[in-house]
């Protein structure tokens, strides 16, 4: 059973992660983040962090502003994620990670961030921002382009100062201010992915369900090109989260095909570490 703990992080903000202890000698650490409209206990997130655990320590987390709150399988905090911005997301990233490194039982280890979706972006983002800092990023049916948005969406954050996104699982509107859209536009030059991993020199692989959303797809295959020592995996019949659903209803072949080869892509990074 993992380990909950809370962090800071800052004002009314709070951290709630996860901390499945590695089952042997712990090779690495591994930061997973789950995406928009995600949270850590969603769906196949424990099963993933559990498998990982073998060999490895992992933490899984929720974003502050994610809009889970102390109820952690309902959004109950949707006025944070009407704020949540890259920005805050990094932000989140860097005390997590501030706090793990200065933690004696993690502080010697190579860090590997594991993405999902948004969260796949996130990790690629915090790694172009923090040189050195990270031995991996694994980004699984992740985000090339940081603009997640509708052009209708923006114009209603522009001009009412608020729009909103419905979460197809359990029908609510969720609300996007515009501190959102601001924050795209203010920082479009370091969130623009595609023309800053171009000099990336860390190591990264791109798990890809053959079934995930088109434009997903798209953005993978512009990125690999860009960056062809940069290992794009596709999973045969896996969608965006690999056949699995909320709740849990057990693993899928795609699911444990996509954990075999980021333990796979962690394994060669390691061993050129060597």
């Amino acid at each position: 059973m993992p380990r909950n703990f809370e962090l800071p992080a800052g004002e009314d903000a709070v951290l709630r992660c996860s901390h499945f202890s590695a089952q042997g000698k712990a090779r690495s650490l591994i930061v997973i983040a789950h995406g928009y409209k995600g949270f850590k206990d969603w769906g196949m997130f424990p099963y993933v962090a559990g498998a990982l655990s073998n060999e490895h320590e992992v933490i899984s987390f929720n974003f502050s502003h994610a809009g889970i709150g102390e109820d952690l399988q309902h959004f109950t905090e949707l006025e944070k994620f009407a704020r949540n911005t890259y920005q805050r997301e990094i932000r989140d990233m860097e005390i997590l990670l501030s706090y793990l490194s200065q933690h004696h039982r993690f502080g010697s280890l190579p860090v590997f961030l594991l993405g999902h979706s948004r969260g796949g972006g996130v990790c690629l983002l915090y790694a172009l921002d923090h040189p050195g800092e990270i031995a991996g990023v694994l980004s699984w049916n992740g985000i090339t382009n940081l603009d997640l948005f509708t052009e209708e969406q923006k114009r209603e954050m522009r001009e009412q100062g608020r729009t909103h996104v419905l979460n197809g699982r359990t029908g609510q509107q969720m609300p996007l201010d515009a501190v959102i859209i601001e924050d795209l536009e203010q920082q479009a030059e370091r969130y623009n992915l595609l023309e800053r991993m171009k000099q990336a020199r860390f190591p990264a692989v791109l798990i890809q369900g053959s079934e995930d959303g088109e434009h997903l797809r798209r953005g993978s295959e512009t990125l690999n090109r860009l960056r062809p020592d940069m290992e794009w995996v596709r999973i045969p019949g896996g969608n965006h989260t690999f056949g699995t659903v909320h709740p849990f209803a057990g693993p899928t072949p795609p699911l444990d095909m996509a954990i075999a080869e980021s333990r796979e892509f962690i394994d060669s990074v390691l061993a050129g570490q060597a």
